[in-house]
């Protein structure tokens, strides 16, 4: 991608149909495989934060960071791919979820806690 080309979630998408495409693979990427495999890089994600202090998990070596952007990126690339599939536009879901939590999770009541929005009022 050119330094003067924007990066969108449109523009992943499409260069990830066309990766896709031209190596035959759409025939592997339904739903199911795809939510899976996005599951498989959560937990690849996870295995970094194993057994580590909170205070380590915020100040990562520059090479476990690399690692860890490596499987961010491949999360992404999966959860883009699987929504382009269900045809979900994320940043729309994004933005209506976080409409949804707002109101789950008033300020007044949520604030400085971590309680599930059932367990607010109790």
């Amino acid at each position: 991608m050119s330094d003067n080309q924007e990066i969108t979630i449109n523009s992943i998408k499409e260069r990830l149909r066309d990766f896709t495409e031209v190596r035959d693979w759409d025939q592997f990427h339904s739903p199911k495989n795809l939510s899976m495999a996005l599951s498989v890089e959560v937990a690849e994600i996870t295995e970094h934060f194993q057994w580590l202090t909170e205070e380590q998990s915020q100040n990562l070596s520059p090479n476990k960071r690399n690692e860890v952007e490596r499987e961010l990126a491949d999360t992404l690339i999966y959860l883009i791919r699987l929504a382009d599939k269900l045809d979900i536009d994320l940043l729309a879901a994004a933005h209506s979820k976080i409409e949804i939590n707002e109101q789950k999770y008033p300020v007044s009541k949520a604030k400085g806690t971590s309680k599930k929005y059932t367990e607010l009022d109790k």
